[in-house]
């Protein structure tokens, strides 16, 4: 006789994640709620490290962009060779989406439009992302039954922000609006994000798992935040080294201070509404210029000398 944690997950895996209604009945122990709460204090310090507040604001180097996404490439390589070994695990299988979630090829569209034609031979794993993709080879192949926690971390993060970095992306780093270089928000799968993001906790909640078991799961979501925190730091240190880039018309991008949404300007920039931007941070940016300064320079040479001149 099947126990109540099989007819759950069989029942679970019979649904379609469009047909899914809204679920009033989450337990305070079930996966999902775990996770949540058990990553609550790791998601807030990932949201609030310099490198993911400056990509919010825009402030992304097209250079640093395209190490992240090489950074990205190499986790989701790993992590995709390991949820296809475990596809059949029973701590795992309810979870394999391979059609809908995996990023690896779209990650691999975009290396080939930053890096071009044999972009394999022109990139590395920095030292940072590759513990990271050790991590990941470990559990799938000694612990399985954690593996959960790294594609809920991943995937569930790329599928609730992933639009709003799209976007940013595109808009500060001039990408084409067709997508090119940005293939990895793309979920062409996916109709409703939020949809399967509930579909994907109730297969979570349908595992059959006892309290030991979940809260390993939830220790090691919370080891993979540090471990992307830790290549956001990376990124945001080689950043920190790279040379300011400019926009059309030589003026810098926006350098990240004050509270973007206390500027009508700037806010009206982020919600893709066209306008010229901030007149204060554009008129800094001009007078950053060096021949603005040096032209500033000689105006106020000449007005001394003027002054000068009238006061004998």
């Amino acid at each position: 006789m099947p126990s109540e944690a099989t007819e759950g997950l069989e029942e679970a895996e019979n649904l379609s994640y469009e047909d899914l209604e809204e679920d009033d009945g989450i337990s305070p122990t079930d996966l999902s709620e775990l996770l949540k709460e058990g990553t609550k204090e790791s998601h807030d310090q990932a949201e609030n490290t310099q490198f993911v507040k400056d990509f919010l604001k825009g402030k992304i180097k097209r250079e640093l962009f395209k190490l992240g996404t090489v950074a990205l490439f190499y986790t989701y390589s790993a992590l995709e060779e390991e949820m296809e070994r475990n596809k059949d695990h029973p701590a795992f299988a309810p979870l394999y989406f391979p059609l809908e979630l995996h990023r690896k090829e779209a990650l691999e569209k975009d290396l080939e439009y930053f890096y071009g034609e044999g972009w394999q031979g022109k990139i590395q794993c920095s030292e940072v992302a590759q513990r990271y993709v050790d991590r990941i080879h470990h559990v799938g192949q000694h612990e399985p039954e954690l593996l959960a926690a790294h594609a809920y971390t991943r995937y569930m993060g790329d599928l609730s922000g992933g639009q709003v970095l799209k976007k940013v992306a595109q808009r500060s780093l001039k990408l084409p609006g067709t997508g090119e270089g940005v293939q990895f928000y793309v979920f062409e799968n996916i109709s409703n994000p939020q949809q399967f993001k509930q579909f994907y906790r109730a297969r979570l909640n349908a595992l059959d798992l006892d309290a030991e078991t979940k809260e390993r799961i939830v220790q090691e979501a919370n080891k993979a935040f540090e471990f992307n925190m830790q290549v956001f730091d990376e990124l945001d240190k080689i950043g920190a080294l790279l040379p300011e880039e400019v926009q059309d018309g030589g003026l810098p991008l926006h350098d990240g201070r004050g509270d973007p949404r206390k500027c009508p300007y700037y806010a009206a920039k982020l919600g893709g509404s066209g306008g010229s931007g901030c007149p204060y941070h554009i008129a800094m940016a001009v007078l950053k210029q060096p021949p603005i300064q040096l032209a500033l320079a000689a105006c106020l040479a000449v007005l001394a000398g003027v002054a000068a001149w009238y006061v004998m």
